[in-house]
């Protein structure tokens, strides 16, 4: 040990020569790192889901575990709950002030501390998974979201996806838009301003609270994911019909957090492998979620009894038109909303003709 601390300390006082001979960006990142190669660190994780709750809060886990085996334990993270040392929602404050150095949760949960917030997660009648990761990595998002959250002090990454979710459980059927009116439903994001204008009353809790809500009646419907998580949650013991498609969050991308206090401490091979490991959680998540949600909504109707509806035509209208209200309004009062919305349309369109040629064109084809 002595000997591999020695060779490290080496290594270090030879970077840091190389960089006073030759400065560059790299160097001058490295420069403002204040932990050594040698030294070992504990991070705290918190996340906005039950803890190794299937999909959700093993992607936490999944991240951590890669972040501590890829940096051989130089930088161990351990996951804690919803609940556990702080409530589901009160992550991002958490994170923000220093509490944890990680949050693993969803942007969304955080319109009121900024409306641009939702764009990173996922928007009505939005980016697909795929097309998410294009927008994210290649077509501007990610920096506009670093942007944002440098106001917090703090970091995003993309860290998983769960692919298009389903429209939600509701405890009576929904024929017209008259079967929505006084309904309450938990529904966050913008998806819930678009079901406000609706005539539905919305609410934002978290994950863990939604059963027992449904089955008080304390709600009267529930979005949650899709069978995968639904079927685990025993959704299906509390509402009878489950709506498709999941309109409202077509492509949610989830997130890693990380106090840039916390960020910036790091040396440049940590940075690295956090980064690397939370693009894994992303694939990860996304190939989970393809292949457990079939095998899930057959349970859920073979089994367990559940009446799968498609929104009629007349109710998935008119939430598409509230759904275009809501985001003219929204970054008509917020000028970064706007700033965030102009790159996300622009992916859109761009994309949208070449998804209908491929995907759409070819998943016609194959039914």
């Amino acid at each position: 040990m002595k000997r591999r601390n020695l060779i490290a300390g080496l290594g270090a006082a030879g970077a840091l020569a190389a960089c006073s001979r030759t400065p560059s960006a790299d160097c001058a990142q490295s420069s403002t790192n204040t932990t050594s190669k040698a030294e070992t660190l504990e991070w705290k994780m918190y996340t906005t889901w039950p803890k190794n709750f299937p999909g959700l809060g093993t992607a936490a886990a999944f991240l951590a575990e890669k972040i501590t085996a890829m940096s051989d334990g130089r930088l161990t993270v351990k996951v804690y709950g919803a609940g556990e040392r702080v409530p589901a929602l009160e992550t991002f404050d958490a994170v923000s002030r220093g509490s944890a150095e990680m949050g693993h949760c969803a942007a969304y949960y955080w319109k009121g501390k900024s409306p641009a917030a939702p764009f990173f997660t996922s928007v009505p009648f939005g980016l697909t998974g795929q097309e998410m990761n294009g927008w994210l990595y290649f077509g501007g998002g990610l920096e506009l979201w670093r942007e944002l959250y440098a106001n917090f002090n703090l970091v995003p990454f993309e860290a998983g996806n769960t692919g298009t979710q389903m429209g939600g459980w509701f405890n009576r059927e929904i024929n017209s838009l008259a079967d929505l009116k006084g309904l309450k439903m938990r529904i966050p994001g913008l998806g819930g301003d678009v079901m406000q204008r609706l005539g539905v009353t919305t609410v934002n809790i978290p994950g863990g609270e939604l059963f027992t809500s449904l089955q008080s009646g304390a709600i009267d419907a529930t979005e949650w994911v899709g069978p995968y998580n639904d079927l685990a949650f025993g959704l299906y013991k509390a509402a009878k019909y489950y709506y498709y498609p999941g309109w409202q969050e077509p492509g949610p991308t989830l997130e890693c957090i990380i106090n840039k206090d916390a960020w910036d401490s790091l040396p440049a091979d940590l940075q690295a492998i956090v980064s690397q490991a939370c693009q894994a959680t992303g694939s990860q998540m996304l190939a989970e979620y393809a292949a457990r949600n079939q095998q899930a909504l057959e349970s859920l109707v073979n089994d367990h009894g559940v009446e799968l509806r498609a929104f009629p035509d007349e109710v998935l209208a008119a939430i598409r038109d509230a759904s275009e209200q809501v985001l003219k309004e929204l970054v008509a009062e917020d000028a970064f909303s706007r700033k965030v919305y102009d790159s996300y349309q622009t992916y859109r369109e761009q994309v949208r003709q070449a998804s209908a040629l491929a995907e759409r064109a070819y998943l016609n084809a194959r039914n």
